[in-house]
């Protein structure tokens, strides 16, 4: 279940194929936080994608400060060290939860979803290989591969906010109003 045909593919789309966001339409994102199936668990989850967002914005500044000679390499390479490690733990973490317990649940009340439940782990299985590749780079950039190896660490980084912002953003569209539509207590 990790192929996804173009144009649905993370890196090409622009959002969910058409007919997923039945239930987005239904319970739109002005209303999330007010509805009475906001809970914990949905509040908690959304904290983790933008806490996601903002290890990758930090990671990004830190890296354009190191390559313009405005961050000392070994403040650079600290902070990589102890971001970076912890972005990779969290957020392949988060994705194994996502893949083997929250998603076949949700799957479970809202079957008509399925093919967006394929594309997200499609994503999962991408951002993996992404995830890999910013290890790789951070490494180099560790084991002291200078002004190139921050540069490739940037590209690496500049792609994958743009990777990750996609997927959270169609994940959040997709599972939130099924949540909603549901309700926490019924998931289990």
């Amino acid at each position: 279940m990790n192929e996804t045909p173009e144009p649905f593919a993370l890196g090409t789309r622009d959002g969910l194929p058409e007919g997923l966001d039945a239930l987005l339409r239904q319970h739109p994102r002005e209303g999330w936080q007010a509805h009475p199936e906001f809970g914990e668990l949905t509040r908690f989850w959304l904290e983790r994608h933008l806490a996601f967002r903002e290890m990758l914005s930090r990671l990004e500044a830190d890296g354009r400060a190191a390559q313009a000679n405005d961050l000392d390499p070994q403040v650079h390479a600290q902070r990589l060290s102890r971001l970076g490690g912890m972005f990779l733990e969290h957020l392949h973490g988060h994705h194994s939860i996502e893949d083997a317990v929250y998603f076949p649940k949700l799957v479970v009340h809202a079957p008509t979803l399925e093919r967006g439940f394929e594309i997200l782990d499609a994503d999962h299985h991408r951002l993996h290989d992404e995830l890999d590749a910013f290890a790789n780079d951070a490494n180099a950039v560790l084991r002291g591969g200078g002004s190139d190896a921050v540069g490739r660490l940037n590209e690496g980084l500049e792609r994958m906010q743009a990777f990750l912002d996609r997927h959270l953003t169609d994940e959040e569209d997709l599972v939130v109003p099924v949540i909603l539509a549901v309700g926490e207590g019924r998931l289990g």
